[in-house]
């Protein structure tokens, strides 16, 4: 049986309140979902932050007005921002968020850091500065070939072994199956990488504990899946975070001590 840690994307880059009701949207919505979600179970919070329109946002002063009403309502989380482009950010853009935070935690996706390696070498370079943890976020075989080979270059430091496997897709839509995982694991089996997987769509739990029982840690939330199983809506994220807990749980598997 496996311990295993466990991230909650609250909301996400493109989702709105239409979407679901209890999707967070503002900073103080935001605390109070990172709340619920640690208390039931989730250890660290992946943080979107949105515009006055509700838009996907880079902006540093959003993340630390957001950041600080985490820390108030759930001071024992640990928060990893995103420096997703989500088709609105360049590469400078989210150099840029970085630059301004200089943030403990960060996810990072090698796609789009590939659109300019010089750019992306001074990220990675200004990570390692700062001692922030990043996580690559690899869509499939191409994100792999990349990160392999800016390993091999120096690009990445070798120190950065943190990556999130993303299993399905949001648009167009792919349904997240737990049989997606063996490819990743297969390609990335000579790069000793810490992983993580986040799954798309109804079966995100099944994709999960799949993960767990691999030996992986999970991501769950809403900014990947709002259904049941069945197809219903979850009625919150701390919510989604109880049923996986439990059934992890049920399967042998433990939360790890942070």
């Amino acid at each position: 049986m496996a311990e295993y840690r466990l991230m909650v994307a609250a909301n996400g880059a493109r989702r709105g309140c239409g979407d679901h009701p209890q999707l967070p949207v503002t900073p103080q919505q935001t605390a109070r979902t990172a709340a619920a979600c640690f208390a039931a179970g989730a250890q660290a919070l992946h943080l979107h932050v949105r515009d006055n329109e509700g838009r996907h946002s880079l902006d540093a002063g959003r993340y630390r007005e957001a950041l600080d009403a985490v820390r108030e309502r759930a001071p024992g989380m640990a928060v990893q921002i995103t420096t997703e482009s989500a088709g609105v950010y360049d590469t400078a853009a989210q150099l840029a968020c970085l630059e301004a935070l200089r943030p403990v935690a960060a996810s990072v996706s090698i796609r789009e850091m590939a659109r300019d390696a010089s750019t992306a070498a001074r990220a990675y370079a200004l990570c390692a500065e700062a001692g922030t943890q990043v996580q690559h976020i690899l869509y499939g075989p191409e994100c792999i070939a990349q990160l392999r080979n800016w390993y091999q270059d120096g690009t990445v430091p070798g120190a950065m072994r943190d990556a999130i496997f993303v299993l399905g897709k949001y648009n167009p839509p792919v349904l997240a199956q737990p049989a997606g995982l063996a490819a990743f694991r297969d390609a990335t089996a000579d790069l000793r990488l810490n992983w993580t997987v986040c799954a798309f769509g109804r079966h995100e739990h099944a994709c999960l504990l799949a993960a767990v029982t691999a030996g992986g840690d999970a991501r769950i939330g809403f900014e990947n899946n709002i259904e049941t199983p069945e197809g219903g809506l979850l009625a919150d994220n701390a919510a989604s975070v109880t049923a996986f807990v439990q059934a992890a749980a049920a399967q042998g598997h433990s939360l790890k001590e942070c």
